[in-house]
């Protein structure tokens, strides 16, 4: 790291490294923990909440190929997930006629009653991050952004997610 001659291992650094990674995962699990007991009561889950809202933002239905690159999650993962959402009345699923073979996925008035309350119901994390003025805020979002990006790197990811 900086500092350190070819072959040295400038320890300060990497322990400075360490830790601000720790925090990150601390901040992000905590956070997220929060945000899942406030969904938990308006009947979803974090991953569900984020399915709907890949559906929504693609205009009313999405592949299950599309939400997997969305949401950063292998294809196994999130039919496992729909197909638990189409049991719970959250979603349906469709044979794209166009595309023979390929499937869509749609929300259903069950599952656009569930995102309304889960839109409704989000003060914990708007509490959160209040610790955060606006200029920090801003600031924060382009250390996350550059971070997010250099991950998505490391795994080939070369799209743009759609949040934010």
């Amino acid at each position: 790291m900086d500092g350190s001659s070819e072959g040295e291992v400038d320890y300060a650094a990497e322990a400075e490294v360490w830790e601000c990674f720790s925090l990150l995962l601390q901040a992000a699990h905590a956070s997220a923990e929060a945000r899942q007991g406030e969904l938990r009561e308006s009947g979803t889950t974090m991953m569900q909440h984020a399915v709907l809202f890949v559906v929504k933002s693609s205009k009313g239905s999405a592949s299950p190929s599309e939400i997997a690159r969305q949401l950063i999650r292998r294809r196994h993962t999130v039919w496992a997930l729909l197909n638990h959402m189409e049991r719970k009345g959250l979603i349906r699923k469709t044979k794209d006629v166009p595309r023979k073979g390929m499937l869509r996925i749609s929300i259903t008035k069950e599952g656009e009653n569930v995102f309304r309350r889960a839109v409704a119901n989000r003060g914990v994390v708007l509490e959160i991050m209040s610790c955060l003025s606006r200029e920090q805020m801003t600031e924060f979002s382009v250390y996350l952004r550059s971070v997010r990006d250099k991950a998505h790197g490391h795994l080939g990811i070369r799209y743009q997610v759609p949040y934010p």
